[in-house]
């Protein structure tokens, strides 16, 4: 399985932005030969108010039922069918009923939807440099953790934040995660000094590769401050050891998962069946 981490700038038009995610995504499956592909968090629709946030989200369909045209659900799920690959959505704004989530959703090879994520720990800073986030303030926090079975791997769900939280992570280990996708936003403020670190650590402490698209540049909030997003997409190892890593450009990461080496890893050092906490 060849992954490929895809970064690039997020604006407030799902439109545009679809289009953006629609070259990246030819390019990998052409010049990375990618068979799984990430996208960022909320790429379909960075930046703007509630009103523009809810606009530009969508109504998830019922499982089995079909899309409404247009939406980025419906890209998604047709991208991963005619390239026959997994693709897993990064993170889009789900609309239910007068509540948003920020939500992930992974697609098998014929297109059928595997698994759904809401984010759970929501994004509620104030950066060093006095800039304020609320994400609760626009979302609704999701509840359940999601590990999905798909080509004999067992696939993680956790967004952005969720980084910051260990427990999560093992316990996406303890219900068979293997690769845990990491879609981000991070803010440049934070991602300088944490991105890496935690995201090594993660991969260290369960012992799953890592794949972390993300956005980069700037974007405007609601107020119309300028935010700016970290980028550094990266893939990680079960060892920590980054495999493929971006700087601040638009560009994809890939590269080839090997579950071999996630074996012997785990055999080397059974940290899951020598814990005694939690």
């Amino acid at each position: 399985m060849r992954a490929a981490a895809l970064q690039f700038q997020a604006g407030q038009s799902r439109a545009e932005n679809i289009a953006i995610a629609s070259a990246m995504i030819d390019q990998a499956v052409a010049t990375e030969a990618a068979t799984l592909i990430s996208l960022p968090e909320m790429w379909t629709c960075l930046g703007g108010d509630r009103a523009t946030k809810l606009a530009q989200s969508e109504t998830l369909p019922a499982p089995g039922a079909d899309p409404e045209p247009g939406t980025a659900y419906e890209f998604l799920r047709d991208a991963a069918r005619r390239h026959g690959i997994i693709v897993h959505g990064g993170s889009i704004g789900e609309r239910d009923g007068d509540t948003l989530f920020n939500t992930s959703v992974l697609f098998g090879p014929d297109g059928r939807e595997c698994a759904r994520y809401r984010k759970i720990h929501l994004f509620d800073v104030v950066t060093p440099s006095g800039q304020g986030y609320r994400e609760s303030a626009l979302f609704g926090a999701g509840a359940s953790t999601v590990v999905a079975q798909l080509d004999g791997i067992g696939l993680g769900l956790s967004i952005c934040y969720d980084l910051r939280f260990p427990e999560l992570y093992l316990a996406l280990r303890r219900q068979g995660a293997e690769v845990i996708f990491v879609p981000a936003a991070f803010t440049t403020e934070t991602g300088r000094d944490h991105w890496e670190v935690l995201l090594r650590a993660r991969a260290i402490e369960t012992q799953c590769w890592i794949i972390a698209a993300a956005t980069t540049g700037a974007h405007h909030d609601a107020r119309g401050q300028s935010r700016t997003t970290w980028g550094h997409a990266m893939i990680i190892d079960p060892w920590g050891t980054p495999r493929a890593q971006l700087g601040e450009a638009p560009g994809i990461a890939s590269a080839d998962i090997d579950t071999a080496q996630l074996a012997r890893v785990r055999d080397a050092m059974p940290v899951l069946q020598h814990r005694r906490l939690a």
